[in-house]
């Protein structure tokens, strides 16, 4: 399987929906729809969500990272 990466940015409000769908879908155990620069993704109700911290001497990056494996 081919590797994929898309990274795109969102308005405020737009990630704030992304959100606020995701933490519903977390909440009630069920799967998570969303599109990224065009790309569809499915996640599964079962995937596991990190927190990582970076800081350097200018910026600060705070990335949530959601992960789970094809079945």
């Amino acid at each position: 399987m081919e590797e994929i990466e898309v990274e795109k940015g969102y308005s405020n409000k737009q990630t704030a929906e992304k959100l606020r769908r995701l933490a519903e879908a977390i909440e009630q155990g069920k799967e998570f729809e969303i599109q990224v620069g065009g790309q569809r993704i499915y996640v599964p109700a079962d995937a596991t969500i990190d927190f990582e911290y970076e800081r350097d001497e200018e910026s600060h990056e705070l990335e949530v990272e959601i992960k789970w494996t094809s079945k």
